[in-house]
């Protein structure tokens, strides 16, 4: 179906090719997984397959590129609709219509179906995934990971024999996202379409990949085969390499089922405890059979009597006497938030202390970025309030809130605006008062290797939320939020952005993540928030939270339960 024949990509701007020698077979009816870090080229192999490379992106492509006896050299993407689907990495950069009904249509009208083909082809799509409350909804009314659904039911319309798709699930909650690829399966097995994904969470889609194709190599081969030698890898293949499990699980149904010898070696130790947060105290050692700390007033479910104490699941002995309470960083009382017709929030309460992490986390459209905009400002509260070292947000200069609270939106092209890295750069160290050179710095430490002169819309997306993240991390705000923070990133990167946030609470910050990174949340959040339907439904210390929800559940917890183990660090650190 897709045949690579010895080609090459290179861009005007790089002395290097993206793509180099690249000689593979796809076969028809095929999901293939392609992995590797960040900027080998996964997008740009799929732009080659898609014909947006290099009719779209520009550079020189050397070599053939064939998709059903199609050259892609020679037929531009306009003609190769009818055969290849693309959703890309934004999602919003392919709407067309304004509402979500029009979006799934418009494909098929412009190949010219029959009506009744359209309305039938509307509903089967509709209802695979789950759009049908969505129909009259307006696409900019929606949230990221209901935009993201939109986007991948408008290309499943048209029925085309190849779907190209770049980060498919980053912004869909775990049960989402499982949907979504549970229908492109169906789609392989049942129709012989052949797909083509680029995904970074590869714990959520390696299981469903008949091959994997390993970038910068471009070697393909079975899943296991591929994970047994790849740099990247989720946390199952991570623990197998760990307990020397040969093959290599790709599930957690196959890990659990050689796991009996691991949780022998470890039923005498337990996790350890989360470090206090701020800089007073210590934490508590962990041990079985205690209960957490109870919420009361002033008090977070999980931080104990105050942030010096730290916390644990479990509890043991105290070794120092728990230092005074400190005032909250963050306060939301009795907050709802009204947008048109619809009650966005309802009857929120949370405090964040200063050094605390807390996640947010809820399927799509639960509220997690309604709450974040009130949390900057940029929402007024209907009622309640929310107060942020004192002040309100939304009554707060921009100058003086910018000092105060600072967030990474989902779309970070927002806070980009100049031609250049160092452009951008000298911006952020402008408007936060900072030293000349602060935000390169934090700029070189999240993403190495980009040139000065590198514009940010030729940035990955995963590389344009890293220069976000420093640019607002330049002001050193005592509150940070970030919303679906690792959305296209490796894990590599992922790595040197918890490094950074865990050195930004010991330092005394509190950090407000909405994520749908399970993983995310049990390296580095104290404590999770589950919101529904504008409402928190949960709220408590990590490994109770997430340990007892099958949605939000490490890999690492479903394997070892009912042991509240959540990471393979902690597991790698007791053994």
């Amino acid at each position: 179906m897709i045949r690579f024949e010895n080609v090459s990509v290179r861009y005007e701007e790089d002395a290097e090719p993206t793509l180099r020698n690249v000689n593979l077979t796809v076969p028809e009816g095929e999901l293939v997984l392609l992995v590797g870090p960040s900027g080998v080229g996964k997008s740009t192999l799929l732009g080659a397959v898609s014909g947006l490379v290099p009719h779209f992106t520009g550079g020189t492509l050397t070599g053939r590129v064939t998709v059903d006896g199609r050259d892609t050299r020679t037929h531009p993407p306009r003609e190769l609709a009818d055969l290849v689907g693309t959703v890309g990495q934004d999602p919003s950069a392919h709407f067309v219509t304004d509402t979500v009904e029009d979006e799934l249509a418009y494909g098929m009208e412009s190949l010219g179906l029959a009506p009744g083909v359209m309305r039938r082809r509307v509903e089967e799509t509709l209802d695979l995934l789950g759009l049908a409350e969505l129909r009259d909804r307006p696409i900019a009314t929606l949230s990221g990971g209901q935009r993201q659904r939109v986007a991948i039911g408008s290309v499943l319309t048209p029925h085309p024999k190849v779907l190209v798709l770049d980060e498919p699930t980053s912004a869909l909650d775990p049960s989402a996202a499982e949907e979504v690829l549970a229908v492109l399966q169906r789609l392989v097995h049942d129709l012989g379409t052949t797909v083509l994904l680029a995904e970074h969470r590869l714990e959520r889609v390696v299981q469903y990949a008949d091959q994997v194709l390993l970038l910068p190599e471009a070697v393909m081969g079975a899943p296991a085969e591929i994970m047994a030698v790849s740099p990247v890898h989720p946390p199952v293949v991570s623990l197998g390499r760990l307990a020397g499990w040969d093959p290599l699980p790709l599930t957690v149904r196959d890990a659990r089922r050689r796991a009996g010898g691991l949780k022998e070696r470890l039923k005498n130790s337990a996790p350890p405890a989360l470090e206090a947060r701020g800089s007073g105290g210590g934490a508590p050692e962990s041990g079985p059979g205690a209960a957490p700390v109870p919420r009361g007033p002033g008090q977070n479910p999980g931080s104990g009597k105050g942030r010096g104490e730290g916390f644990s699941l479990f509890r043991r002995r105290r070794s120092a006497p728990a230092p005074a309470p400190t005032a909250p960083l963050l306060t939301v009382t009795n907050l709802a938030v009204r947008r048109g017709r619809v009650e966005a929030l309802r009857r929120i309460d949370l405090q964040v202390d200063p050094g605390e992490t807390v996640a947010l986390m809820g399927r799509n459209g639960a509220g997690k970025s309604t709450l974040l905009s009130t949390l900057v400002g940029m929402i007024e509260p209907t009622t309640g309030t929310v107060r942020v070292a004192g002040r309100a947000p939304h009554g707060t200069a921009p100058r003086e809130l910018i000092r105060q609270v600072g967030l990474v939106p989902q779309e970070p092209r927002d806070l980009l605006y100049a031609d250049t890295v160092a452009a951008e750069c000298t911006a952020a160290d402008a408007d936060a008062g900072a030293e000349p050179g602060t935000c390169r710095a934090l700029v070189e430490e999240l993403l190495p290797g980009v040139g000065d002169d590198t514009h940010p819309r030729d940035l990955s997306e995963g590389q344009r939320l890293a220069l976000a993240l420093a640019v607002v991390l330049t002001g050193r705000p005592p509150l940070l939020l970030l919303d679906e923070p690792t959305r296209g990133l490796d894990y590599a990167a992922k790595a040197r952005l918890v490094a950074r946030l865990r050195t930004l609470a010991a330092d005394g910050h509190a950090i407000v993540l909405a994520t749908h990174d399970v993983e995310l949340a049990a390296e580095l959040a104290h404590r999770v928030v589950i919101i529904a339907d504008g409402e928190v439904v949960a709220d408590g210390p990590t490994a109770e939270v997430v340990v007892s929800s099958p949605a939000f559940s490490p890999q690492v917890a479903k394997i070892l339960a009912p042991r509240p183990w959540l990471t393979v660090e902690q597991v790698e650190a007791a053994l």
